[in-house]
């Protein structure tokens, strides 16, 4: 901008001006109101909507926002320019303008629906345009709910570029920009992927900027959490929301609030559900397990196959798996692991805790009780995320669990206790924890195999890729790791990996898990086996899979399952013997219901599968649901009976076994009280026995524990009519 002086006159208005100031700024001087949707005082003028128009004598109208004042254009002859803002030519245009944006606008938008400030929308019935002439049409753009903070509609989006400025000139997160051409074009977060999996921090300032409803705040101003509410200037004075915006805070006021903790009061109860997270401001807390560490056990008299056998809680030293022997700490959604031999652990200020149910809406995975008089925030999950995105507090986490949980993380796996305290303080300063949304790829076949994974929280998806369609082959929850089949025969990646909600992963990198192979052969030999193993595991059934032409087998997930209880319909009376049987073995409650699916003159009875791809495992907040070596699938001693593996199991076949226990009574300090819990379980094939009680029981020999696959080969055999004896 000139210093020289430039003078013009508007709506009859005389004005002087530095050479080089738009019209907009030298109207706005003069209080005279031009309209304008891309434009904002603080912003560099764009010129995309046009509404600004104006008369400034020539041929066609000027866009106010970007037309300058300028000596040798526009005071030809000496004379001033004169400029009209609202003459009759003026407010035609500006009136078909908002007709040709109206109607390619969805009306009305989410925040005239919300809020009724929509300035599109507002504009147009100013001026009348808000019924179009012209045909609707909708962007086929979409929709975009990734992000739990911001609601994103690419429809009533009008390529404004307002939210672009804000994220680059304002905040300087350099996230935003435009994709595509004419009526496909849009707004793209990064390289056009969805918003959640983008390097947006969520602070707000686009969603401020857009005029329309395509940026609008996931409010939750309808959610009462109980506590202090706390002012967003207070917040941003607390270390761990320095770096948070303001204006996101204000908008979520009511998604975090302080809450006061008397010693010994409990903050949450394990099995719960929630949606909220906690982070400890001061004092500390016990975290624990107050389900019983026992399993659901059948025992019965010295004779008769089917004597009576009644349900018992046998507890982790009574009655201990061969393979939990191994077994160092169980997972919890918090900062920490428990001990194994005494759950127990203690939460201090500063750690956060509540994550996977607030992100995932999984049950709490254990209880938490105030060690001391304690002060937290809770937070609903739009504030968590926000949080996790924040590269301040991301730093501050990350660097918590490094110095508290990796450890234990990794000795957790059996396979990596032979690691040395030195080489963990290596990894300590190599290691990257990296997070990712629901459905985001982390890994793709073919790719190349540059990181080996260990899964911290959330569940993942393994499939492989084949032109039939995906073969699932696992998920994985934390413990679980993934990635080193490519690395130790250095080829590309053998499977894709996907999140199957919030997810966090410790990233080992080539680097150090090559000199971990080095330094450690036994942890190499024992990846090595596994790696095998899962290769045969995969390549077996994929040969399954492709070998059953029946798209009735398939659809009915029979291909899934490791072990059927099938009951030959020619031969069954309908006595139920079998159901008695099994009643009989656990304690009056069956877990076989004669009816089901049908197969042929089979009927598939609902009784546990012990599925290839078992659902019943994702999302279990403790891991205590897992599939043994020889594929049963086992539930642990430290269930905590909050049936989310019943709810998740698409068969119902699994169900909650009720036990008496005590407890603290709240309204009696020092005493207990009696109250009933439960424990999940299913079909054990009744392992004390040489088979299962129902197929024992069943006087025709109808009823079979089969391994399906190889049980219904002859389906695909030529000439073969019936199933073999």
């Amino acid at each position: 901008m000139s210093d020289e002086q430039v003078e013009l006159i508007i709506d009859g208005k005389p004005k002087t001006v530095p050479e080089g100031t738009t019209i907009y700024d030298a109207a706005f001087e003069l209080g005279i109101p031009i309209p304008t949707l891309c434009h904002q005082p603080n912003e560099t003028p764009v010129g995309v909507c046009r509404v600004c128009v104006v008369d400034v004598g020539g041929r066609v109208l000027a866009a106010s926002c970007v037309r300058t004042v300028d000596k040798k254009n526009d005071n030809r002859n000496g004379k001033p320019m004169v400029v009209s803002t609202n003459s009759e030519n003026v407010r035609k245009a500006r009136r078909t303008l908002l007709e040709l944006l109206m109607s390619d606008h969805p009306s009305p938008c989410a925040r005239e629906r919300n809020t009724g400030d929509c300035e599109l929308e507002r504009m147009a019935r100013e001026e009348g345009a808000d019924k179009p002439r012209f045909p609707r049409r909708i962007s086929p753009r979409g929709q975009d709910n990734s992000s739990p903070a911001i609601a994103v509609d690419h429809e009533a989006c009008i390529l404004c570029d307002r939210c672009i400025r804000g994220c680059d000139e304002i905040q300087h997160h350099n996230v935003l920009g435009r994709r595509g051409k004419g009526f496909m074009a849009g707004i793209a977060f990064d390289t056009a992927i969805p918003m959640g999996d983008s390097s947006c921090v969520s602070c707000g300032e686009c969603m401020v900027s857009c005029p329309t409803g395509a940026l609008t705040n996931k409010s939750i101003v309808k959610t009462v959490l109980p506590g202090d509410p706390v002012d967003e200037k207070e917040l941003q004075q607390l270390s761990y929301f320095q770096h948070v915006s303001g204006t996101f805070l204000k908008l979520n006021k009511n998604a975090i609030v302080r809450r006061h903790f008397k010693k010994g009061e409990i903050v949450c109860r394990e099995g719960d559900y929630g949606s909220t997270a906690f982070y400890i401001e001061e004092g500390q807390a016990d975290v624990f397990l107050s389900t019983r560490m026992a399993h659901v056990k059948t025992q019965g008299g010295a004779t008769g196959f089917l004597s009576k056998l009644s349900s018992h809680l046998f507890g982790r030293h009574e009655e201990r798996r061969e393979e939990e022997g191994e077994r160092h700490s169980i997972p919890i959604d918090g900062p920490v692991d428990l001990p194994y031999d005494r759950p127990v652990a203690t939460l201090h200020a500063g750690d956060l805790f509540g994550e996977m149910t607030c992100m995932s809406q999984y049950p709490r995975s254990a209880t938490v009780r105030a060690a001391t008089d304690c002060v937290m925030l809770e937070m609903l999950r739009n504030v968590l995320d926000i949080m996790q995105r924040n590269k301040t507090l991301k730093a501050q986490l990350d660097a918590n669990y490094k110095k508290r949980a990796l450890e234990d993380h990794l000795r957790g796996v059996p396979m990596f206790a032979s690691l040395t305290q030195e080489f963990i303080d290596l990894l300590r300063n190599k290691v990257e924890l990296v997070r990712y949304a629901q459905g985001a790829v982390i890994c793709r076949q073919g790719d190349v195999a540059d990181s080996f994974y260990l899964v911290r929280l959330g569940f993942v998806k393994i499939s492989e890729r084949h032109p039939g369609g995906d073969l699932v082959l696992a998920y994985l929850g934390r413990g679980g790791y993934f990635g080193e089949i490519g690395l130790l025969s250095e080829g590309p990646r053998t499977a894709t990996c996907t999140a199957l909600d919030h997810v966090e992963l410790v990233r080992i990198h080539a680097d150090e898990f090559g000199q971990m192979m080095k330094q450690f052969p036994e942890v190499r030999q024992s990846l090595e086996t596994l790696a095998r193993e899962r290769t045969e595991q995969n390549r077996q059934r994929l040969a399954t899979a492709t070998s059953m032409p029946l798209d009735n087998f398939l659809a009915q997930g029979l291909v899934e399952a490791h072990s059927l209880l099938v009951l030959d319909l020619e031969r069954c009376t309908r006595c139920d013997a079998c159901v008695r049987a099994c009643a009989d073995a656990h304690d009056g409650v069956t877990r076989l219901i004669r009816e089901g699916q049908r197969f042929d003159k089979y009927l598939v009875a609902t009784s546990c599968r012990h599925c290839r791809d078992p659902l019943c495992m994702v999302g279990c907040p403790v891991g205590a649901i897992r599939r043994r070596k020889s594929l049963e699938v086992i539930i642990e001693n430290w269930c905590i009976g909050c049936g989310l593996c019943a709810e998740s199991c698409p068969y119902g076949n699994i169900n909650l076994h009720p036990y008496n226990d005590f407890e603290p009574d709240p309204e009696a300090p020092g005493r207990q009280k009696a109250v009933v819990k439960h424990k999940a379980t299913s079909c054990d094939l009744c392992m004390e026995h040489k088979e299962p009680s129902c197929v024992y029981a069943c006087p025709h020999d109808a009823a079979k524990r089969v391994e399906p696959n190889e049980f219904f080969k002859w389906l695909s055999e030529p000439g073969r009519t019936e199933a073999p004896h």
